[in-house]
């Protein structure tokens, strides 16, 4: 009998030890498997980009760091099921077993979002840093967060042994909650979509916003970054951005100048069209001019103490500080060419008349000699 029991205990052994060699084996074996494909497809990445297939060379990379994990987890499944289980501990290991999967499979999907990523950068411009250039990370991540709502929701579904819809029943109360309480962070994100579809700037370019001029700096989910032109970093929340009227000073096609030039009112009528005349002269084919929007001077009013000149010019490119280097040599020109033709810029001014000034007399209510009375 002794020898009976000892021969089951020694094949009970050597079936157990049977076992567990070929759980390593299988395991071993998928973990090869594993590097194998990793090293095949990273091999095969730059390949493909060189020939010009790039979606499947970043396709390629993204599944080789994702590999190792899927078929690691494949094996294991495979080689626990030449173990013998107790029955406890059956149904907590085949459902860990699936979670890793779900996992493994997941991390797959997951990193396959670097195609999409990759495949959206090709509609942005790559001059210069824009919305589009925005938009891609915000997308990507969104459908990130999405991959990893979904695999969440699948391991709880495994774990808990619920069917899907009773678990987003019970999400469903708590986002309203959590929606309640983060209405203004919600704001801020439908705000921000709508700057994206809307695109009324640009990163980097000029806006004014409620009288604070600056460059917009970056644009992010909640908030946009704007560099004020006083040195300020400003942050707004793009839910009141998306609701606020801006000036985007960066997309004018040029930039157009009013100004007054005033002569005193002892200047000849010779004189005044000379001035006129010497206006023209230096607006004339100015640096910046554009054909269709020539410069005009008109003798448009005759003020309470000046002859008003008034000038417009419109300047090309809408480039600010040309701009502003233009217009400083515009002034010089008008200072320099009016002093040689002796023409005087007026001023306020005012004439004074004190009573008992022998010079000019005051008859303000005296009778003439007539009998009429002065006034």
């Amino acid at each position: 009998m002794d020898i009976i029991t000892e021969s089951s205990e020694i094949v009970f052994v050597g079936n157990e030890l049977w076992r567990i060699l070929v759980l390593t084996v299988v395991i071993a074996l998928s973990l090869l498997i594993g590097k194998a494909l990793k090293f095949f497809f990273h091999r095969l990445e730059p390949k493909l980009t060189k020939s010009g297939a790039e979606l499947l060379g970043v396709s390629a990379k993204s599944a080789g760091n994702s590999v190792i994990f899927l078929f690691f987890s494949i094996g294991l499944k495979i080689g626990v099921s030449f173990l013998l289980v107790p029955d406890g501990f059956e149904s907590l290991l085949s459902t860990t077993l699936e979670t890793l999967i779900i996992l493994a499979i997941g991390l797959l999907v997951y990193r396959q979002i670097d195609v999409l990523e990759h495949w959206l950068k090709r509609f942005a411009s790559g001059d210069s840093v824009n919305i589009d250039n925005m938009l891609i990370p915000i997308v990507s991540k969104s459908i990130r967060i999405a991959v990893v709502i979904l695999i969440v929701l699948q391991v709880a579904q495994t774990l808990s042994d619920q069917p899907i819809t009773s678990i987003l029943a019970g999400i469903g109360i708590g986002g309203l909650a959590l929606g309640l309480a983060a209405q203004d962070t919600i704001r801020n994100f439908f705000g921000s979509l709508m700057i994206f579809a809307d695109k009324p700037f640009n990163v980097g370019d000029l806006i004014n916003l409620d009288g604070q001029l600056g460059s917009v700096a970056e644009v992010g989910i909640r908030t946009t970054k704007i560099n004020t032109l006083d040195g300020h970093y400003l942050t707004v929340p793009n839910g009141v951005l998306a609701n606020t009227t801006i000036h985007n000073i960066g997309k004018r096609p040029f930039i157009r100048r009013v100004f007054n030039v005033t002569i005193t009112y002892d200047t000849p009528p010779e004189k005044l069209q000379r001035a006129i005349d010497i206006l023209k002269e230096i607006l004339d084919n100015h640096e910046g001019m554009n054909p269709n929007l020539p410069p005009r001077v008109y003798f448009n009013n005759m003020n309470a103490d000046s002859l008003n000149l008034q000038c417009f010019y419109w300047f090309h490119p809408p480039d600010f500080w040309k701009y502003m280097e233009f217009t400083e040599w515009v002034n010089n020109e008008i200072f320099k060419r009016f002093n040689e033709e002796k023409i005087d810029f007026a001023f306020p001014t005012q004439t004074i008349h004190l009573a008992g000034d022998k010079k000019r007399p005051l008859n303000v209510g005296v009778e003439s000699k007539n009998g009429n009375r002065e006034s």
